[in-house]
């Protein structure tokens, strides 16, 4: 995730996340590799960010690159309900209100996104100082990402998705082969597993559940896919 910073002193560059129930399968597993999940701070590339994280004082010099944008297309359609939509995201914007804050419907959510604003990505607009794995939890929850995790001696993992997203999503995130030839998945919740010894153990006293594509992911879940290519 590629996070843009604005009117913040913040390095650049990747920082690891420090998330509570990786570190606690880490510890449990042991396993011979270990891929936490990282996040890119970036300045300047204000295309290319998955999120901002911006300065209540200088939140005008992102959003002010929308309203331009926002304005223009108001000003050209001959629409009544598109510029009326448009009126109310740009009353939003000049009252400091990123667009990924503002209450929208599907369509006028998919009105919007043709336009490409900026601030419709995840915004967390910043009053006070907070430490950076602080940050990087509100952006996380701003852009309604959770984890799912899949463990074992070889490797612990963190995989980012967004929020209910369906396992057959999830099982392409670990590998295309995966979603293709999915067959069902098996489930434990990250509570019961850290309180047995392994998956075996977790399976004998049935904290494993047999899922099929239409499960979806809740944070946490420990993912192991059965797949057939």
């Amino acid at each position: 995730m590629k996070v843009c910073t604005v009117g913040l002193d913040l390095p650049e560059g990747k920082v690891k996340y420090h998330d509570d129930k990786f570190m606690e399968l880490v510890k449990k597993c042991d396993p011979l590799k270990v891929t936490p999940f990282y996040v890119e701070f970036i300045r300047d590339d204000l295309v290319h960010a998955d999120a901002f994280v911006v300065s209540a004082e200088k939140v005008l010099d992102l959003l002010i690159l929308d309203m331009e944008k926002l304005e223009g297309r108001r000003d050209r359609t001959e629409d009544a309900g598109e510029k009326a939509l448009l009126s109310r995201c740009l009353e939003g914007l000049e009252m400091e209100v990123p667009l990924c804050d503002l209450a929208l419907a599907p369509e006028e959510l998919a009105l919007i996104k043709t336009l490409a604003p900026l601030s419709l990505k995840p915004t967390l607009v910043m009053g006070e100082l907070l430490a950076v794995n602080e940050i990087i939890t509100r952006v996380l929850a701003k852009a309604k990402m959770v984890f799912f995790y899949t463990v074992g001696k070889k490797e612990v993992h963190a995989w980012p998705v967004h929020y209910h997203a369906d396992i057959v999503t999830c099982a392409g995130k670990i590998h295309t082969d995966l979603a293709r030839g999915f067959i069902k998945a098996d489930i434990v919740k990250y509570d019961d597993f850290v309180n047995v010894f392994n998956m075996q153990e977790a399976r004998a006293k049935k904290l494993v559940h047999l899922v099929d594509r239409d499960y979806h992911i809740e944070d946490g879940d420990i993912v192991e896919i059965r797949f057939n290519v």
